[in-house]
Order: C-alpha cells, then structure tokens, then sequence
C-alpha cells in the first residue's frame, strides 16, 4: 500500500484507545446521511474488513453503499472559498452513486466492487497519494480513501439512508456473515497492534441489537450443543474443519473433536458433512437448549403493573388509556397457561388487589404503614391469568373510576417498589411502574433540583447524577431475583428521571418518556402513548436471560453500554431481554494480532422465552486484519463510532462534566483528521482532508454537540436531557443515529419516481436534504424525521395543491394551530404523503408523534433546532466548525 511518513502527531491528550479517555456507551446506529465504502482488498486477496462491534448496540440500517460522487469530482467544484458558502448550489443529480438507488439490496452481497489490485509492477496509480490518484480515471484508490476537502465539497448527504460499509473479506467469508442491523464493529478492519489503533485515533468498539425482531431465524433443537472445550464458543461459520472429526475454534485456536451426533444433517439428512450443518452455515442462529442451561426450571411469564393513583395522576388522565389498552391486548401479552398478572396502585399508601378465583369483584386491600411494607394476602396478589382473566378486566373497566375524586397528592413509589419487588421476588418477571410526579413521601422520596433559569446559561449542566442510591440499589436487588423494571413517566413537571431512571437502567429495563403528558391539551401524546403501550405489551420478551460477548485471542472488552448489570468481567445480566434494546462495547488490543488474517466476536444471549423454553441465540461476526493505518481509516464505520463516541461522551457528562464531554467529541474529530492528514496522505495539501469514509464525521460530531443531551446556550429541560442520554446509550444505532442526524424531506413534490414497492403499497423516496434553513422554500412543505417526533413544515406560499390534497383546507390560513394527524383523502397526494409517513413510522419499534406546524407555530423553534448546519445564537454552524476544526489541526 502507500508508504507512511514517519508519525509525528504528538497530541498533549491521550488516545481514544482502549485506555479509555471518556467512559463509553452504547452508539447509536443511523439511516440519514452516513457514509460507508468497502475497505481496499490488500494485494494477496485478503480483505482489509470491518472492526468488531459492541454488545450494546442498535443497528438497522439498510445496505445501500455510500454515495460518494465518482472520483475527480470534487476538483474544481468550488473554485474558491467564498464566505457565501452556503448558498452553492447542489451537484447535478447525476453525479449520485448508482448504488444509491439500490435501496432495498441485502446485506448478503459480499465485498462491492473495487476488485483492482493496489500496486502492481511498476508505479501504477496505487502509488500515487489518493488525491493524485483520484486525478486519474481509472483510480485505484478505492472510493472509501478518496480525499475530500470538507472546506469545499458542501453536499456530501447521501440522497438515501447511509448503509453500513461491508468489510473486506473474501466473498466466500462476507456473504456467512452477521448482519449489520444485529452486529456491528466502528473499524471494519482491525489493526493488528494497539499501536496502529492509538495512532488511527479512532474508537474500537461493537454495537449490537442481539434480540432484534427477525424475518428469519433458524432454530437448531440438539442434546448436544456444540462449543469449544477450552473458551466455550458456540460452533459457528468461521471455525475451520481440520477434517470430518476436528474443527478449529475461531477464537482460541484449539482443535476439538466434532461429536457424533453433529456428523448427521437435519436440513439435507445427510451423515458425513458436519461443515454442512446449520450451526456452521449461519451467522445468527438460534438453540433449544437442554436442561444443562437451566439453574432452575423455567419461570413462567409473570407481568406487575405498578400505577400512580395521586391526583396529579388522575388529572393527566393516563389510567383510562394504560387500563383501554391492556383490556385491548390482554389476549396477546406474550406467555403460556402458567402467565401470572398483579396490580398495585399507590399514592400516599399502597393499594393491592386480591384477584383470587372464587371472588365476585376485585377485592382492594390498602396498606398504610409505607415504612415497613407487608404483602397482606400473599398467595393471591399475583394470579393466574387465564384462570382469574374475568377478575382482570373487571379490575381494569373500574381502576379509572375508583380514584377520579381523590385529593390525595402525595406519592409513595419507592415504597410501592419495594412491595411490588417482594412480590415478584420468589418467580421473577416485569414490573411496568407508571409515575406522573417527584416522589415526596416515604424511601426514596426526592426535592427539586432543578433551577429553571440555569436552563441555558451554565455551561455546566448540574444533577446529571442520582441525587441517592436507593433506586439503583433496589434494582440491583430486582436483577439479582430476575425481576426488571420499565419505567414510564407521564409529567408536565421536573421528576429527576437522573434517579429513577437507575430502576431501570440496572435491571435491564427500559424508559419512556411523555412530557406534558395530558389527555385533552396533548392529543400527540396520548397517540404515542397508546402506540407504544400496544408494541410494549404485546412483542417478544426475555426472561432471566444473560448476554456473554467473546472474541478472538488478543482482543479485549473494557466497558459496556445500555441497560443491564454486569455480572462478572464479561457477562451480562438481564432479567428481561426485549427485541428493542441495542448495546454498546469498547475494546482494546492486547496483544499484537501478526498471525492473523481474521479476528471473530461472538455474542451469545441466554433466555427463557414466554412459553417456557431455554434458548441462546448467538451471533458470530468475522473482520480482518490489517496492518497500515490506511486500511484501518478505509474500514472505519462513521455511524458506529458516532454511536460509540455518543455513549462515552454520556458516561462522561455523568461521572465528569457536560463541558468535559463536549471536548472529548470534537478532539475525537480533531484527533482522527489530523491523524488522518500526518500519517495517511502522502501528498500534503491545503484544506480540511478526510478519507471520503469520514467525510460525514465532522456533521455529526457538530449534530451531537447541538443535540438535546449535550447542548448548552439552549433551554433545555433537565429531564428532557438526561432522556435524551438514555436514548442515546439505549436505542440501537439506525434509530439514535436519527436522534443525532434527523432527517429532512421535501413533501409536495412526491412522486412514484424511484419509489418503493412493498406489499401492493407504492412508497416515494424522496431525498435527503441537508439540515440547513437555506434547503427549506415557503413553497414548499418538508418532513423532518427526529427519531421520537416528526415536524411537518407548511411553507406561508405553499402550493395551493399540497394544502387541498393532502392536509384538506382551502388556504395557509385556514391550516389548524395543533394539528397532528394527517387526513384520510382519497387523493394521490394524500395517499403517497401517508404511504410515506407510516413507512417512516414502521421502521421502528416506537411512535413518532406528527406535528404539523405553520410558520409562526410555537413549534416551530423545536424544528428549526435540528437545523444542525446553521449558526444559532450559541453555536456554531457546520462551516464554521470545520474552520475550527481546521485551525486546531494546523496547530
């Protein structure tokens, strides 16, 4: 490859290496506006790959290559630098890279084509500096190491989703592969030593989506699971087969006998081909397992519903809807005939509910004494549910009624916690708490730490810690007996989601979040609310599960990210595992990996599923290696190491300082450009260079210092910012991505043009545009899609078309102040403007709410902050960000 000048860059700061700078956590994975491009084949036909990934990610992005325009463009585009940067208009359409368009392509299609070999006989273009090469058509620089100059190539906002780069490997290893959606690496080519690692300044690190919901997964039933004798690794498709009776581990190298059971074939039923069997043909696959892997029998699915009765909560009004929808869905909470429900309701006392067979009603027992909580009728608080289901709903068509009167304003819940874990302790299970206000009564009761009018001035955010233990206590309690509670906070007031949020966060379950929850003034909301209880009772879950990564010899993990508590180095315990969880690892390298031309990660999930069995799902995923610090740059995943750096940075805030966090990021930039510049370009020029892999680094760096969890200058509520950071450690990455870099639609010139076709619906497909005022027009009506809200923008002159067809009024005027549903007319326009919207919608596993909004809406503010390139009043836009990121470079 091309020869590297000596390093010189002796930055005063430690790498982003293993010795970890900032604490990481779980990186977000993204559709909008990411770049990758396969990594170069090294010259002996060894693919330089993808890095490995972490446990704790969220990846569902769909495999389209990165839209780089073709080599040579770039020169002369900008023929210079005007202070008027902004208004350069967009390169022709026609300079979009053709795979583009490949939307809907599978990840199976092995390494895209750059098939050239670098460096033949004789100085070809491999020896040229990537930017002379690119001066040459028939480059050989593969399009992941193009050298763009962010100061002047403005539009590099891919037209679609960026799609996760494909690592170099052979097409026989790449198409066994694990997808990106479930397991993915920030390199997806690993440097053989620390030393390369340290220099590339980038974060190694895995993200991963273990128990995403799948179209397909095989399931092998087997008395004899197959796994190597000395590091326990599941057989999988990168071990080798010495001969019909030895395979190799993959990840220690020991030779192991392949048993006799495992000579016969169940898919062909054929004996003598063990390299045939499932377990060795796929990359994500999923056991039965045998009474081995069970420390007791499998609990049954037992569901404790723990709700705020205050007058607070009355008056939000929740109760109604939570108790409509869980009478709605009762048929389909995920179980077996042993499924076991519970109730408690709670204000300043607890309320319990005999649901026994045998009674006529409900029977409500309160107990008062909150300091030292009893379960009164033990045996019949927890029931079960096909036997007492007539009890259930009659409990549910009354609760709402029952405390609409109440004056009572005080909350209990840390002593409602403590019963409700008394009660689930002896099985285990989910505890789902429903809370609308601070707890002030009893343990764990909390005062205010919010100051309203520090909101935007400290540069320093306060209170980003638990103001006491005793939650994250409690659920360590709760995770050692496999109970984990998912919390949701329904409030139009400060509830410091920073110390309830640990009842969750430590026993692997989840948050939600509803701001200014109420059932009249917030319909968008209470839509959202309803959606996302239907998908939260009714999907997969996990019970007592645990979640161990592995990898190849020589490869180490230091820190995990996401919702769960670690039991030992490196095994995770999860007492409820849910397919909308993602994870975060960061890794380092601790011995030299010279002898390798692959390296694998294994992650291997152990759960009993609703009905009752033991399974372990497993995910195997193979990158190479590679020794210049080129193909290590070639092979970076800019959305994964902008997930990674995004869960670090949250650690950071927490356990150092919002303002520590904010350095790390842009030095992460800092550091890896100027890396990029002293140790990978041999040519030198002027500019701010970045291989095209990272030319969308900078962006979303900058969308990540502008972003709810980490901003300052701007109002921003503390609970809203600490929701922000669980989403970003918690979300798997194709969804935190969005959070980080929403993306923006135009929506009044859709058409079929290029448009999708799934299940007898024509979905369009339109662009993405930048996040810039100057891409809007008050002709125009423009989508952006944040993640958990969606804006729709109707321009003051918007088509009279738009208005007619789609939103159903005469004039601009006459558009409604809080409108947020889109009208069923039966019009091509509204047809395709909702095809599209539901698309975007049931892409994720939570509701956006839709807001349609008019220029002078009090919204408006909220779409015009994820304007990510413009300047506001306290930050910087994208251009100015690069000058400095230039000028600390130039250093």
């Amino acid at each position: 490859m091309i020869p590297l000048p000596p390093h010189t860059y002796q930055p005063n700061r430690p790498a982003y290496g293993p010795p970890p700078t900032m604490k990481p956590t779980a990186p977000p994975a993204g559709p909008p506006g990411t770049t990758g491009t396969p990594p170069p084949p090294k010259a002996d036909g060894d693919v330089a790959g993808n890095g490995p990934q972490a446990p704790n990610s969220y990846n569902h992005v769909d495999n389209r290559m990165a839209g780089a325009a073709p080599p040579g463009r770039h020169l002369g585009h900008y023929p210079s630098l005007p202070p008027g940067y902004q208004n350069t208009s967009a390169p022709p359409p026609s300079s979009l890279h053709p795979a583009l368009q490949a939307a809907t392509q599978p990840y199976t299609q092995g390494p895209q084509p750059y098939q050239q070999q670098p460096g033949g006989p004789g100085p070809g273009p491999a020896q040229l500096s990537p930017s002379m090469a690119a001066m040459s058509l028939q480059s050989s620089t593969p399009e992941a190491l193009r050298v763009v100059n962010l100061l002047q190539e403005r539009n590099l906002l891919p037209p679609a989703p960026v799609p996760a780069p494909t690592p170099c490997l052979t097409q026989d290893l790449q198409k066994l592969n694990c997808s990106p959606e479930v397991f993915r690496c920030t390199l997806t080519s690993i440097p053989q030593t620390q030393s390369v690692l340290n220099k590339a300044k980038l974060p190694l690190g895995l993200l991963l989506h273990p128990f995403k919901d799948l179209s397909q997964l095989p399931v092998v039933t087997s008395s004899t699971i197959v796994r190597c004798r000395s590091c326990r690794t599941y057989i999988n498709p990168f071990v080798s087969f010495l001969d019909q009776r030895r395979w190799k581990c993959n990840l220690c190298y020991r030779v192991n006998d392949v048993p006799e059971e495992f000579m016969y074939n169940p898919v062909s039923r054929s004996y003598g081909e063990p390299h045939k069997r499932p377990e060795v043909q796929n990359a994500t696959i999923e056991f039965i397992a045998p009474s081995e892997y069970m420390l007791r029998p499998p609990q049954p699915a037992v569901y404790l519903f723990v709700l705020d009765v205050s007058h607070n909560a009355v008056e939000t009004g929740y109760l109604s809807v939570f108790c409509q929808s869980l009478l709605d869905n009762i048929s389909a909470l995920p179980g077996d005939s042993r499924t076991k429900v519970g109730f408690i309701t709670f204000d300043s006392t607890i309320h319990f509910y005999n649901l026994q067979e045998g009674l006529s009603q409900p029977q409500m027992l309160i107990v008062s004494d909150i300091e030292d909580i009893f379960l009164p009728t033990p045996d019949s608080l927890l029931v079960n549910l096909n036997e007492c289901k007539e009890l259930v709903q009659d409990l549910l068509k009354s609760l709402p009624n029952l405390f609409e009167k109440t004056m009572e304003t005080q909350s209990a819940l840390g002593s409602a916690l403590q019963a409700a874990f008394k009660l689930l302790s002896p099985t285990g299970g989910r505890m789902s708490v429903f809370q609308t206000q601070l707890p002030n009564l009893g343990v764990g009761a909390l005062q205010s730490r919010e100051d309203p009018n520090q909101r935007a001035s400290a540069k320093d955010v306060q209170h980003l810690s638990p103001a006491t233990d005793f939650y994250k206590k409690l659920a360590l309690d709760c995770s050692g007996q496999q109970v984990a509670v998912d919390l949701f906070l329904l409030s139009a007031q400060y509830c410091d989601l920073a110390t309830l949020g640990c009842i969750s966060r430590y026993s692997a379950g989840s948050v939600y979040y509803y701001p200014s929850y109420h059932h009249q003034h917030n319909p968008a909301q209470v839509e959202r609310f309803q959606r996302d209880l239907k998908r939260y009772l009714t999907r997969k879950i996990g019970f007592e599960a645990v979640m161990r990564i592995r990898c190849t010899k020589g490869l180490s993990i230091h820190t995990f990210h996401g919702n769960f508590f670690v039991r030992s180095t490196d095994l995770l315990s999860l007492p409820n595992v849910n397919p909308d969880a993602g994870f975060a690892v960061q890794m380092s390298i601790e011995e030299n990996l010279d002898d390798m031309q692959v390296v694998s990660f294994q992650a291997a999930l152990l759960y009993t599923s609703s009905k009752g069995e033991r399974r372990i799902r497993v995910h195997t995923m193979c990158l190479p290696v590679v020794s210049s610090l080129s193909d290590v740059f070639a092979g970076a995943d800019v959305q994964a190491i902008t997930g990674l750096l995004a869960c670090m940075a949250v650690d950071r805030s927490v356990t150092s300082s919002l303002s520590d966090a904010r350095d790390a990021m842009t030095n992460a930039a800092i550091d890896s450009l100027s890396s990029y510049r002293q140790s990978a370009l041999t040519i030198q020029q002027p500019g701010l260079l970045a291989p095209a892999c990272l030319r969308l680094f900078p962006l979303y760096i900058l969308a990540l210092l502008k972003q709810k969890a980490f901003r300052t200058g701007t109002s921003t509520r503390l609970d809203e910012r600490v929701f922000a950071m669980y989403q970003l450690k918690y979300q798997p990455l194709a969804f935190a991505m969005l959070m980080i870099h929403p993306a923006l639609y135009r929506l009044d010139d859709l058409s079929d043009e290029g448009a999708l076709n799934i299940s007898e619906r024509t979905i369009p497909q339109p662009r993405v545009l930048q996040l810039s005022v100057e891409k809007l027009s008050r002709e125009g009506a423009f989508l952006m899609d944040a993640g958990l809200v969606m804006y729709l923008w109707i321009g003051r002159n918007c088509h009279q078309n738009f208005l007619s067809q789609v939103l159903g009024v005469s004039s601009y005027a006459a558009v409604p102040e809080k409108l947020s549903l889109l009208p069923e007319l039966d019009t091509a326009e509204s047809q395709r403007t909702r095809a599209f919207v539901s698309w975007l919608r049931d892409q994720r596993p939570f509701f956006p709410s839709l807001h349609i909004i008019r220029d002078e809406s009090q919204l408006k503010p909220h779409f015009l902050q994820n304007m990510i390139e413009d300047r506001t009043e306290s930050a910087l836009s994208y251009y100015e960000f690069l000058l400095h990121l230039q000028q600390q470079i130039s250093k």
